[in-house]
């Protein structure tokens, strides 16, 4: 009999991560390869996903790194026939990569993202990575769930894609007003149609798909937007970085192998108000 332990692991099983270097991605990575599988971590080039791969094969893991432009359809199709190729299978996506205007020390922030003024490459860059990018990875991986007969999609998705942004929170007294681009809500609700649509397509068989809806996640982000998004949250602060962790291993394994089109949010409680 098998042991709810067992629901979680992921031994022998492969697993690609689209925006394996990023913040959350990062943790995906080490969350899949810690229950034993065989993650490939993805990024547009290997110098982002390399020293990811690196760090988790040096701590006896399991990991790969892989280069793939998510945007270009023979691109990820080359990566997955790849991954089919060296280890026979793919049994997980989680679709992490994704454009997304950070407010924290690290990144610098130009213009103020005004809806009126917002320019049309910026929101169609945004849809190609954002949306096109994520339906052109499921696609593809689908053809190799579907050989194998089973398999699971994971598509990150936002609190904005549920409720519009609170522009509220990224006030600063004496300084210019800055906004959440348009793109970002828009492109994250488009997720959640995406997921329902893969899910329900395959009605029938083992393949599933979900969404995984974090709130913010802190990253040594200012006292003043901290103090702002505190106020907002049910649960009083930001989320940590390794607090998607459980959420994600559940929706890749066999844990949760009666879930598909749902969405699991992770916000501290900021869409319970």
């Amino acid at each position: 009999m098998s042991t709810i332990f067992d629901k979680f692991s992921m031994q022998g099983r492969t697993v690609l991560v689209t925006g394996g270097a990023g913040l959350l991605g990062r943790e995906f990575c080490r969350t899949l390869a810690e229950a034993g599988a065989t993650v490939y971590v993805a990024e547009i080039t290997l110098d982002l996903s390399t020293p990811v791969a690196d760090e988790l094969t040096s701590a006896g893991y399991l990991a790969k790194a892989v280069g793939v432009d998510i945007t270009q359809p023979e691109t990820v199709r080359r990566v997955v026939e790849q991954i089919a190729d060296e280890t026979g299978r793919l049994d997980a996506l989680v679709n992490s990569a994704a454009l997304d205007p950070k407010f924290d020390p690290a990144h610098a922030f130009s213009g103020n993202n005004a809806f009126e003024d917002y320019p049309l490459h910026s929101w169609q860059q945004a849809m190609d990575v954002n949306l096109t990018g994520a339906f052109l990875v499921s696609q593809a991986c689908a053809r190799q769930m579907v050989k194998q007969g089973k398999g699971s999609i994971i598509n990150l998705c936002s609190m904005y894609g549920l409720v519009g942004p609170d522009q509220r929170i990224y006030e600063k007294p004496g300084k210019p007003q800055v906004y959440k681009p348009v793109y970002y809500p828009v492109t994250k609700a488009g997720i959640l149609g995406l997921t329902r649509y893969i899910a329900t397509y395959y009605a029938g068989t083992q393949i599933r798909a979900n969404a995984l809806t974090p709130g913010g996640i802190f990253n040594n982000n200012d006292e003043i937007f901290l103090k702002q998004y505190s106020a907002r949250a049910v649960m009083g602060r930001m989320g940590n970085k390794d607090e998607m962790n459980g959420a994600v291993l559940f929706l890749a394994s066999d844990a949760s192998s009666y879930m598909t089109g749902a969405n699991l949010v992770v916000d501290g409680g900021w869409t319970a108000w």
